[in-house]
């Protein structure tokens, strides 16, 4: 049998369903959407939980000319009066707002013109419509000019291209219109970064308000985005748009992937065995009240599992964003509360935040606690059972996540130990002199000021954190030859030195003091040194002296002895 293939990075349902592509059946959305009616729905979900392939979906449904059998055994033709209802009978605006990023009000300007523009092309029709006057076709020759012209529109026809549009094609059709706008805050997030925040506001309020404010000729709007962005800045005069969002049990279970949905995907390419780590590392948000997986995730290591069985594990998140949203949290963690809630979270405890689902991007970064808002609601954070009013029990929901905010713990940390380059050389220099003392000093203070990463979340070596933080201190001596898990005599030391111009090598073994014996801790370290001979690699690449340290650690605390 030939297996169908799975659909990375493809948000395209009508290509999915013919191209022999793998899917999940997410159609009951249809009919929840239209039995729990609203004329305008906002759906917030973090990014590559399927909100796109979701838009597109309901296009292909809706839209007049829809193939029906690109819906064969799903769950919504069961719907039969449904879908003899509604299944391509109406007129469907969509569109992508996700490419609307320029660093330029103007460029943004332009290039939501273009998306605007390059929608109405599908519609060329309207041109020769015999339900349209030589006006309106005018109007509509204007909104198109824009992708044959590299025209940009005027700032009225802008505003109103999407109202514009939907009463030509309501004319045209006889039938009320559909309006789909995907990522409609992406324009807003790119705007704040780059300076020019108030105008895309005011332009986006603008063709909103036109466009799903008293517009006779829609039949409903559904939005998508990663924040549920203050009525008051975007959705000004809507009349109470339903807003559907990651705390809320409606429509829960269609963004995301579901333990029965992971467990038929893995049955179905022989890769049951790995349904324990999937769930370890692609699982844990709740969304309302379904524990669910990250789709983006799940599909890469399936994809990674069919060619390589052993394959391991892997950060496929942080390939689709920057990740800029945790790096800003832990730079704003001034305060020791807040770093030592961050540390127990990466130990995988809970922690206790209000949460304010309505903010503008203005807003965000204003004080740490819309940032952790902002965390929450973007998915590096979910939530543990049911929140007491505003107040949530906040988690990281899963292994890849942690992983995430680990790796911009330990930048932050190089990044803010090199600010100080005075102290930092001398803590390198305090090795070459062999002054253990001075280095149990300024290690103890590194530890007090970082945020630690306990390997208590996960099953491996606790030694691995401080490993890291030290191997990162000495490498700022870009004279010196740092290696880290070097093969050395009969084993593998944690850090190796050499220092050529004085022929000085340094050999580091680390210990974790689980009952707080440093002491002990530094003797053991001493002894592996010894007796798995670490030193013979630097007496054979000529050092002429070998300096060894033991230091163990227990929590913020560490002890160094120099042999």
């Amino acid at each position: 049998m030939v297996l169908k293939k799975l659909p990375i990075g493809i948000e395209n349902f009508e290509e999915i369903r013919t191209e022999n592509f793998y899917y999940i059946d997410k159609t009951g959305l249809i009919k929840e959407l239209l039995h729990n009616w609203g004329k305008v729905n906002l759906f917030t979900r973090p990014r590559r939980f399927g909100k796109s392939l979701n838009m597109s979906m309901l296009k292909y449904f809706f839209e007049y000319g829809s193939d029906s059998s690109l819906f064969a055994g799903l769950e919504i033709v069961q719907e039969e009066k449904l879908c003899e209802e509604y299944m391509g009978k109406f007129p469907v605006i969509s569109i992508s707002l996700k490419g609307v990023s320029g660093s330029t009000f103007e460029a943004a300007r332009s290039m939501f013109c273009s998306v605007i523009g390059r929608e109405a092309l599908r519609f060329q029709f309207l041109l020769s419509s015999d339900e349209l006057t030589l006006v309106e076709k005018q109007l509509y020759a204007q909104l198109i000019k824009v992708e044959q012209e590299s025209f940009s529109m005027a700032e009225a026809d802008l505003v109103n291209s999407l109202l514009t549009l939907s009463e030509l094609l309501r004319k045209h059709f006889g039938q009320k219109v559909i309006i789909l706008i995907d990522e409609y805050d992406v324009p807003l997030d790119k705007a704040k970064q780059y300076g020019y925040y108030d105008s895309m506001v005011n332009l986006v309020r603008s063709i909103f308000s036109q466009a799903l404010k008293s517009n006779d000729n829609l039949f409903f709007a559904v939005l998508t985005g990663c924040l549920r962005i203050s009525k008051e800045s975007i959705f000004t005069g809507l009349n109470n748009p339903k807003i559907f969002s990651i705390t809320d049990v409606q429509f829960d279970e269609y963004f995301g992937f579901t333990n029965r949905e992971v467990e038929a995907l893995l049955t179905y390419y022989d890769c049951e065995e790995s349904f324990e780590t999937i769930k370890d590392w692609y699982d844990g948000y709740q969304f309302g009240m379904v524990d669910v997986y990250c789709p983006w995730d799940v599909m890469n290591y399936v994809d990674a599992l069919r060619v390589n069985p052993q394959a391991a594990p892997r950060d496929y998140w942080s390939n689709t964003s920057s990740n800029d949203m945790v790096r800003r949290f832990i730079q704003k963690a001034k305060t020791t509360t807040t770093k030592r809630e961050i540390e127990q979270l990466i130990a995988g405890e809970t922690i206790h935040k209000e949460i304010h689902q309505e903010l503008t991007y203005r807003d965000v970064d204003s004080t740490i606690d819309n940032l952790w808002s902002v965390l929450y609601m973007t998915g590096y954070l979910t939530q543990e059972g049911e929140p007491d009013g505003d107040i949530f029990c906040l988690k990281i929901p899963n292994l890849e996540i942690r992983k995430i905010f680990t790796k911009q713990i330990y930048t932050w940390f190089q990044e803010t130990a090199q600010a100080d380059g005075s102290t930092l050389d001398a803590f390198c220099e305090a090795f070459r002199r062999g002054d253990a003392a001075g280095i149990e000093k300024q290690f103890n203070e590194y530890l007090w000021n970082t945020i630690s990463i306990r390997d208590t979340f996960v099953k491996a070596k606790k030694e691995k954190f401080y490993h890291g933080i030290l191997l990162g201190l000495l490498s700022y001596k870009e004279s010196w030859a740092v290696s880290s898990n070097r093969e050395s005599g009969e084993g593998y030391s944690d850090i190796v030195i050499e220092i050529g111009e004085e022929r000085l090598g340094i050999i580091i073994e680390l210990k974790y003091a689980e009952d707080g014996k440093l002491e002990q801790g530094c003797s053991r370290a001493l002894e592996q040194i010894e007796m798995q001979r670490y030193e013979e690699v630097l007496l054979n690449d000529g050092m002429q002296k070998v300096l060894k340290y033991g230091i163990a650690c227990c929590k913020k605390r560490c002890k160094v002895v120099k042999q």
